[in-house]
């Protein structure tokens, strides 16, 4: 079970940039192509900007030509909510993180195998974190 953090909406704004806090807490997208971690091909782990929460592992990171990170599945689905979203005139799967609620982007039925899914992420929602190789 994971725990949940609460903070208000001056609390968030106080921690985080205004692009993440655009992104995360106000349900904002950035524009395709321009997140640093769309391309990214390092191993590692994708954490939650808000809370540090693990979300995404490179291992299931793939290329969808979307213009954001996109994942064919989350590390652990006890880790995300996924919630209808009527916005802009269409049905969508909004996709937030399940510990601090933060607006991470959509999942949609068009992915690779083993899913079939693709978790489309804004990069202002996630921090990677690579991963360290003991010598």
């Amino acid at each position: 079970m994971i725990s949940r953090i609460e903070r208000s909406e001056d609390e968030w704004r106080e921690l985080l940039p205004a692009d993440v806090f655009a992104v995360t807490r106000g349900g904002a997208t950035e524009r395709p192509g321009s997140g640093c971690l769309y391309l990214s091909e390092e191993a590692g782990e994708y954490r939650c900007a808000c809370c540090a929460t693990v979300l995404f592992s490179s291992d299931a990171k793939y290329h969808s030509g979307s213009g954001w990170p996109s994942f064919f599945q989350p590390l652990s689905s006890e880790h995300i909510t996924e919630i209808v979203d009527r916005s802009l005139g269409m049905v969508r799967t909004e996709v937030r993180c399940a510990a601090c609620d933060g607006h991470l982007g959509h999942v949609f039925p068009d992915g690779p195998p083993p899913t079939g899914l693709r978790y489309c992420i804004n990069s202002l929602a996630l921090v990677f974190q690579p991963t360290v190789e003991v010598p």
